[in-house]
């Protein structure tokens, strides 16, 4: 059995992993980095992110006159989130939220600046609440280059630490249970993944920083939450493959607390990847706001029309109440070009590999790189010249009937009759729409008034989209020193837990949804604190 010994073990080579690690080694300590990817996935999932990170007070928003305070964004968040009636379950997450975002200014945005990392000029403004509860002012700061960049830069900075001889970073390595000695938790034993080779890693301290469930879509099944009712047949998988529970049943199995593992952060736009590198790949679509988002059968779900931007977790929850839980858009080419996108660094190219010129002909123009891609190679995309044929079409691929031809026919003519009346509709996607277009962020990918049936801008287009799992909002129980608790309350000794595997902080700092890019952030926060609290 092979042996390894440190002063700090960290498990999980994700964003949280490796910024702890650095912040441990800046502080005078030798540090166990074990992960069970290959070396070239160092960074995990942050690696595949749009790069997105929510930030308060910068001087981003200051440019673009947008008044953001702790304030403002703590009662947002609070509101949003959700959080649980019972005041002592819900007390380290909502402690979590308000040291976020009064740090994160200082912890994230500055320190990340300092390290060379910058961001768009203009915040987006996502999950803005469906009536008005989630964020009030843009606070999405994309990173320039992406969530690729991001990891990239962090893993230069951990491999070109002054004390990078005091690392240990060993790949392929699958942490199975946590040592107990002497009453304080003291190594983990585990095995390689290629040969199932055992091993031992002995420390004063260990830190969990190994993501969330769901990347396991058995767990997420498990602890679907109620309100999506029941599990839809197929849940496409856009979490990280490692991310599968393993050191959470670990921490339960030595007495620490696990809390709210059914609430989840998926996505009601999945589509399957045409070169998958995990069972079930899915890729996450930001769907078209001007695109009808249609039921199984073809009717419009509603009564309020579903657009994203507003409530992501609600737009799962419509979908799951629907008899069959899948869904369509029905759009044309024009709208594809200027409004579709999909999620993370792989398919915005001219963003992760930073070209000035390209970003901003895709901007001003429209990606008819991604479109062509999604219409050639994904199987969930269809195409067609009439409705008649896109309908037999939607129908051939999901292999019956389902899709009623009068259904859409008429979806799709009263709303190109509303847009045709201009100012005067009175539709509530449109109203939305134009909500969505009074920021500078939002205008620039947005259609105003575009037709669907419109000969000029076909050929017309329906995508099929699944639930695709992706975040963990729950987790193992911290306190604000990351210590992972028990069920009294009381920390386990030598045990810290911090990112996604701590529900970001606290067991769910978020509640039951999340105001995006809180994830990378609550990763790069939760390090920080974690490597101070273990330094003492």
């Amino acid at each position: 059995m092979h042996a390894y010994r440190s002063d700090v073990l960290v498990v999980g080579g994700g964003l949280t992993g490796i910024v702890a690690a650095f912040e441990l080694l800046s502080a005078g300590r030798t540090v166990t980095l074990l992960d069970r990817d290959v070396e070239a996935n160092l960074g995990g999932l942050a690696r595949e992110s749009f790069g997105g990170i929510l930030l308060v007070d910068t001087r981003e928003q200051r440019r673009a006159r947008i008044r953001d305070s702790v304030p403002l964004a703590l009662r947002d968040w609070l509101s949003f989130g959700n959080f649980g009636a019972d005041p002592q379950a819900e007390h380290w997450p909502r402690q979590w939220a308000e040291a976020y975002l009064n740090d994160c200014n200082a912890d994230v945005y500055r320190w990340l600046l300092d390290l060379g990392i910058r961001f768009l000029p203009l915040p987006l403004w996502v999950e803005r609440g469906l009536f008005g509860e989630g964020n009030s002012v843009p606070r999405w700061h994309v990173t320039w280059g992406s969530g690729e960049r991001l990891a990239a830069r962090l893993v230069e900075a951990l491999r070109a630490h002054p004390r990078q001889q005091a690392l240990t970073l060993r790949f392929g390595h699958r942490v199975e249970s946590l040592l107990e000695t002497g009453g304080r938790i003291a190594g983990a034993r585990g095995a390689t993944e290629a040969g199932g080779e055992e091993f031992v890693a002995h420390a004063d301290s260990v830190l969990v920083a190994t993501g969330g469930i769901n990347g396991s879509l058995e767990r997420v099944r498990r602890h679907w939450h109620a309100d999506w009712r029941r599990p839809p047949e197929t849940i496409l998988n856009g979490s990280h493959r490692y991310a599968d529970g393993r050191l959470h049943d670990a921490v339960d199995a030595i007495g620490g607390l696990v809390t709210n593992l059914d609430r989840m952060w998926n996505y009601a736009a999945g589509v399957h990847h045409w070169a998958p590198r995990k069972p079930l790949h899915g890729l996450s679509l930001v769907p078209p706001k001007s695109a009808l988002w249609l039921d199984w059968r073809g009717r419009r779900i509603g009564p309020m029309p579903l657009v994203s931007g507003y409530d992501t977790r609600d737009l799962v929850t419509q979908v799951c109440a629907q008899e069959r839980a899948y869904s369509w858009q029905v759009l044309n080419e024009r709208i594809a070009r200027k409004e579709l996108a999909v999620s993370g660094a792989e398919f915005n190219p001219t963003l992760r590999e930073r070209s000035v010129a390209g970003f901003a002909r895709d901007s001003l123009l429209g990606n008819r790189w991604l479109v062509e891609q999604l219409t050639r190679h994904c199987e969930d995309v269809v195409t067609a010249d009439s409705i008649e044929t896109l309908v037999a079409k939607m129908n051939e691929l999901q292999g019956d009937a389902a899709v009623e031809l009068g259904a859409v026919r008429e979806t799709v003519r009263a709303w190109d009759a509303q847009v045709a009346r201009g100012p005067l509709h009175n539709d509530e996607q449109l109203r939305r729409i134009e909500h969505l277009r009074h920021w500078r962020g939002d205008r620039l990918r947005t259609c105003r008034f575009q037709p669907i049936d419109d000969a000029r801008a076909r050929p017309l287009i329906a995508i099929r989209e699944f639930v695709i799992s992706r975040k963990s909002l729950g987790g193992i129980q911290t306190d604000l020193s990351c210590r992972v608790l028990d069920a009294r309350g009381a920390p386990i000794p030598g045990l810290y837990a911090a990112g996604e595997a701590a529900g970001f902080g606290g067991g769910g700092m978020h509640g039951l949804r999340a105001l995006e890019g809180s994830f990378l952030g609550g990763c790069i926060y939760g390090a920080r604190r974690a490597a101070r609290a273990i330094v003492g």
